[in-house]
This record gives C-alpha cells, sequence and structure tokens, in this order.
C-alpha cells in the first residue's frame, strides 16, 4: 500500500495543525495505523511513536503529545487524520504514518511540521 501525508507547514508555538495520510488500497479497514516523527538531525531508528489507532478505533498517544494530540480514521476515504494542537517547538519534524497489516508495514514519505515563530 502506498500512504501519502499531507497537511504539514509552519506553525506558531501554540497553534494547531491537522496531518493527513491516505492510502491507495481500498482494504484500508484492516490495517493498524500509526503516527511516527522524527526530530530534525536525528537518524531514522530515532523516530519517535507518537500515536496508534487500531482496526477496532483504538487509540493510544504518546505521553509527549497525550492531551494535546487526536488521532482518527475514516475507512471510507482511506485516510487517517492527526490532529495537534498547543504546537510546541520540540514538536518540530517530520511526521510519518505507518500502515501495519498481515505482518508487513507501510510508511509514508513524511510531511515536515516546524513549530516557530
Amino acid at each position: 500500500v502506498k500512504l501519502v501525508e499531507s497537511g504539514g507547514g509552519l506553525v506558531q508555538p501554540g497553534g494547531s495543525l491537522r496531518l493527513s495520510c491516505t492510502a491507495d488500497d481500498k482494504i484500508f479497514s484492516i490495517y493498524h495505523l500509526g503516527w511516527f516523527r522524527q526530530a530534525p538531525d536525528s537518524q531514522r531508528d530515532q523516530r519517535e511513536w507518537v500515536a496508534r489507532i487500531s482496526t477496532s478505533g483504538e487509540k493510544t498517544y504518546a505521553d509527549s503529545v497525550k492531551g494535546r494530540a487526536t488521532i482518527a480514521r475514516d475507512n471510507a476515504k482511506n485516510t487517517m487524520y492527526l490532529d495537534l494542537n498547543s504546537l510546541k517547538p520540540e514538536d518540530t519534524g517530520v511526521y510519518y504514518c505507518l500502515g501495519a497489516a498481515e505482518g508487513v508495514e507501510n510508511w509514508g514519505q513524511g510531511t515536515l511540521v516546524t513549530v516557530s515563530s
């Protein structure tokens, strides 16, 4: 499956944004989904898990975003969302979506979020 993220950009501290991850797979509903982020100048193996949503809709969040993030999925649109509020400079990074099903993990290409005044 091909995953494409969108919605990144430059946001002021305290601001909000919505990230989207759209898949080209019509059986999107079978995928466990998640968001990860990679801080500037960090390596791929240092990607930080942000949030996940299961096929049944169960949601979990990293402590770093708990209370500020909402993950959601719309299977009819093959799309996952991440709403982030009260953004902080430390939220800056490339945000990646991950779709996992049947033992296979698929990553998007990432979308850059920069939180700065």
